[in-house]
């Protein structure tokens, strides 16, 4: 694909196909991924990763009664109740592999550093012609002490970004894109926009 075909065709996948991904996949969008900019090149970017439906689905039947609970307490998730309350509501959508992107340092940058990755791994994704989504939701669940202890991960580590990749049975059309605001800060670049 074309890179300006990767990047106005990406799209947040949240129906999957069966099929599976191999590990030589998921390791060739994570070395894609490592090619991101970092501050100072410190590239603090850790990679996680789960394989296979059933696995994942176990780990998603989990997050969502963890959060059905937590909507009880928590008015940020009083608008998602209704679907947390729905027993056939999927928190990772029966994709094939899930990445979990994070640091295990506590520098300033290292947030927006996993943020850089984890579009580099979007990008790369699409390229392959694999779908996509960025699970933020499901953030605070990995984040837990004893979520992290029962999957291996560090305890000092912040998972930042967890994304689901599989193939996806369709590609969701375009919602659309609101034109951007552009402010000219410099005289002559005022000048010249008024021409």
């Amino acid at each position: 694909m074309q890179f300006q075909d990767v990047l106005h065709l990406r799209r947040s996948v949240r129906r999957y196909t069966n099929e599976p991904i191999s590990r030589g996949i998921i390791e060739k969008l994570i070395e894609d991924a490592a090619f991101a900019p970092s501050a100072r090149n410190q590239q603090p970017w850790r990679f996680w990763v789960i394989l296979g439906k059933q696995q994942i689905q176990a780990v998603s039947d989990r997050i969502h009664e963890w959060l059905r609970n937590e909507a009880k307490n928590h008015d940020a998730l009083r608008t998602l109740r209704e679907y947390l309350q729905d027993p056939s509501f999927e928190v990772l959508y029966g994709a094939s592999a899930l990445i979990l992107i994070g640091s295990e340092s506590e520098n300033a940058q290292d947030h927006e550093d996993c943020c850089l990755a984890a579009m580099s791994l979007l990008l790369s994704a699409r390229n392959a012609c694999l779908g996509t989504c960025w699970i933020g939701l499901s953030r605070p669940w990995f984040n837990l002490v004893s979520t992290k202890s029962e999957l291996g991960i560090p305890e000092k580590a912040t998972i930042v970004a967890p994304i689901i990749v599989g193939h996806p049975t369709n590609w969701p059309e375009s919602p659309g894109r609101i034109s951007p605001k552009i402010q000219w800060l410099s005289q002559e670049d005022k000048d010249a926009h008024k021409s």
